[in-house]
């Protein structure tokens, strides 16, 4: 079949979001369909199959913050988005802005199926506003999004139940849902790999998530402060974000100040690899993909227990949370895994099984099921 993807935000692999849709697009095209793509990346003008419109300006200073977050905003040329929406079997959008909403009635004119994505909680968004924990704003982002865009969908795609119970709670009403993870690629394994000389006597906590403020690494970074073993623990946070800076200033004052890098896949496997134990404290996560490559990497998680985070679902036992933005609590957490390595070994193997039910082919082909259901105008099924 032919599917057209619209994605307002497409550009480098550096974001949770650009990221399901790169998965996507080449697990559509690996199955055998047709994958026609409107997005904003003017890298991919001229690519087989990349329909690309115009980027949208808000003028320096909104470019140069937007810029700062890894956002591109699309200018909804709807010449360009009917080019690519006539003759499909099915329209899947990522995120509910601008492309999106001119999609749909392209989609409807045309007699297309419309499906899509769930990949924007509504504290992405209000936490550049400086609403994050304004629970009204939250509620107005989701009723807008399933007036203008979701409630024409014929499937949409939640990567957990905690983002779906949020959506329907906020809209009063069930959706045509279907909640499938965006899958943990297999890269992520055990390996054998060798530390490197200045790891060698610490115990490395890893933590990936983008350098912003709900990702909340500063509880980290003053947990290990609080920690008996502050002296022995080296920090690694992979990724970018807007916050580094200020992230890196809090962290100098530790024994051994963090590192901060961007890691590629593979680097990112060995870094993974290397650690001891991961920590997830972000406050606001739909999945948290990064905390299943850890735990694929057979890494123990400790998690943030905080009640707009899908991530709290993957704790196995009490010792694999703390309470949201504590880092004394967080400390304690850490120290244990470190005075119970036995323990951690054992939480570690039952974690290899847990992690099976990610596994990318697996929710990629329930992907292509979902689409090919719309496509062929199957009733939902609940």
């Amino acid at each position: 079949m032919t599917i057209t993807i619209v994605c307002d935000v497409l550009g480098e692999a550096n974001n949770g979001t650009t990221i399901a849709a790169l998965n996507l697009i080449r697990a559509m095209r690996e199955r055998g369909h047709t994958v026609r793509v409107v997005c904003p990346d003017r890298n991919r003008k001229g690519e087989d199959g990349f329909f690309v419109v115009p980027k949208r300006s808000y003028g320096p200073l909104a470019d140069a913050y937007l810029a700062k977050n890894g956002i591109t905003l699309s200018y909804p040329d709807k010449r360009i988005i009917e080019q690519a929406i006539t003759g499909a079997d099915v329209v899947h959008f990522i995120v509910p802005f601008a492309l999106a909403r001119h999609a749909v009635p392209i989609a409807e004119k045309h007699g297309v199926p419309i499906t899509a994505g769930f990949h924007c909680q509504a504290e992405n968004l209000t936490s550049h506003m400086f609403l994050k924990d304004f629970g009204l704003a939250a509620r107005v982002f989701y009723r807008t999004i399933w007036l203008h865009s979701y409630r024409h969908c014929a499937r949409i795609h939640y990567p957990s139940q905690f983002i779906r119970d949020t959506f329907e709670h906020a809209i009063g009403r069930k959706t045509p849902g279907c909640v499938i993870s965006n899958g943990v690629n297999m890269a992520f394994q055990p390996i054998e790999t060798e530390r490197p000389e200045r790891y060698r006597d610490r115990f490395v906590i890893h933590y990936t998530g983008r350098f912003s403020k709900e990702k909340t690494h500063r509880v980290l970074i003053d947990a290990v402060r609080l920690s008996k073993y502050g002296d022995r623990i080296q920090l690694v946070f992979a990724g970018m974000g807007p916050l580094q800076q200020k992230l890196q200033k809090r962290g100098a004052t530790l024994t051994h100040p963090p590192v901060f890098c961007f890691f590629s896949r593979e680097e990112l496997v060995r870094q993974l690899n290397m650690a001891d134990l991961y920590v997830h404290p972000a406050e606001i996560e739909i999945e948290a993909i990064s905390c299943l490559e850890a735990i694929a990497c057979g890494l123990v998680p400790v998690i943030a227990d905080s009640p707009r985070s899908a991530t709290r679902a993957f704790a196995l036992t009490p010792r694999n949370l703390f309470r949201n933005r504590d880092a004394k609590h967080l400390a304690e957490q850490i120290d244990y895994w470190i005075e119970h390595p036995a323990e951690k070994e054992a939480v570690r193997a039952a974690y290899r099984d847990f992690v099976v039910q990610y596994e990318y082919e697996r929710c990629m082909d329930r992907m292509a099921d979902m689409l090919t259901e719309a496509a062929e105008r199957k009733p939902y099924a609940s």
